[in-house]
């Protein structure tokens, strides 16, 4: 009788360990902007990829538009395991001391994709995701939102016409520098909050790629959009270090192939979608596009430029160095 118990709780417990070694490893993966915006769609592209290849050992759980955190808490919650991961914005590394991730903010550091690609996509790109490593973070990949756009109630067209003007930004000493050399003041903000903040008039206007602008309906309370492609906004995919360091060998590799097909999409995604909500915002009649002249862009190159002076030992002068190197940007010739 001993040994018939013994052989049913060996088998209850066979049982038992088959049960949970059939249970999938949940990624849950948070982000803080709309379903229908590039890194919404390419994070439910990811999501598609990683449980078909896996064939469901993998679960991916999408949380768009700060349902789990807001821009300030995510980074927290992914270091502490919260969420296994994130596609937050570069900006977002400044604060937690890696300074040299604000690169990206600097005003028209990048004319195009092109020259924005060579150093995302090259030997630059991985030098800043191997930074993340200190924090506890893998660094998988970079993802394009696109080129900004600035947006307010008066036309925006000359560098004078942003004094006094309160303007939302990220957390960034770069974006903080970018608004003050305009004669704007900084407001710094989660993103959030700002479609509320522009609607009561706590912030005046905002810098933001035309997708995000449009899928948040922040052109319902603002008159004007100036088309200026001044700065680039895009994301860093990153994962919690200990968790991805610890997927069984044949899992973490089918999700780096999830990852690069999912960055391809993305990035192919990023200036069709701007592209398309660009007109959208057009069409709406609401909001009035402004395109600059030649000469004017000119003119805010020649304002803003000090920005890359003034931030250049704090991000790093030989990192900026080597990155106007591929992008043939040279700020002394402004």
């Amino acid at each position: 009788m001993r040994i018939r118990n013994v052989i049913a709780f060996l088998a209850t417990m066979a049982m038992a360990a088959t049960a949970l070694a059939q249970q999938p490893i949940v990624i849950k993966f948070s982000h803080v902007v709309a379903l229908d915006t590039p890194k919404g769609l390419a994070a439910e592209y990811f999501k598609k990829l990683a449980e078909e290849r896996t064939k469901g050992r993998v679960k991916v759980e999408v949380y768009p538009n700060s349902q789990l955190y807001k821009d300030k808490e995510e980074l927290e919650a992914l270091q502490i395991g919260a969420v296994q991961m994130l596609a937050p914005s570069m900006a977002k590394f400044g604060p937690m001391g890696l300074r040299e991730f604000e690169a990206f903010d600097l005003p028209y550091l990048f004319d195009d994709y092109k020259e924005l690609h060579r150093v995302t996509q090259g030997p630059i790109g991985q030098i800043f995701l191997k930074k993340l490593d200190s924090k506890g973070i893998v660094g998988l990949a970079f993802w394009d939102n696109g080129f900004k756009v600035m947006s307010a109630n008066k036309p925006l067209r000359k560098p004078e016409d942003f004094k006094g003007l309160k303007m939302r930004i990220q957390s960034s000493k770069v974006l903080d520098s970018q608004m003050r050399a305009l004669g704007a003041i900084p407001q710094v903000m989660a993103f959030s909050e700002v479609y509320q903040a522009l609607q009561t008039g706590v912030v005046d206007g905002t810098e933001n790629p035309v997708s995000n602008l449009y899928t948040q309906k922040m052109n319902e309370v603002q008159k004007y959009l100036t088309v200026s492609n001044h700065g680039y906004l895009g994301y860093t995919l990153i994962a919690n270090k200990k968790f991805w360091d610890g997927l069984p060998a044949d899992i973490r590799t089918t999700l780096e192939g999830a990852v690069k097909d999912a960055t391809k999409y993305a990035n192919d995604l990023a200036q069709k979608k701007n592209d398309e909500d660009l007109e959208s915002v057009r069409k709406t009649g609401k909001t009035q596009i402004i395109t600059l002249t030649p000469q004017e862009k000119l003119e805010w190159k020649k304002a803003l430029v000090k920005v890359h002076r003034e931030q250049e030992s704090k991000i790093g002068k030989e990192l900026l160095q080597s990155i106007y190197k591929e992008t043939g940007f040279d700020p002394g010739k402004l």
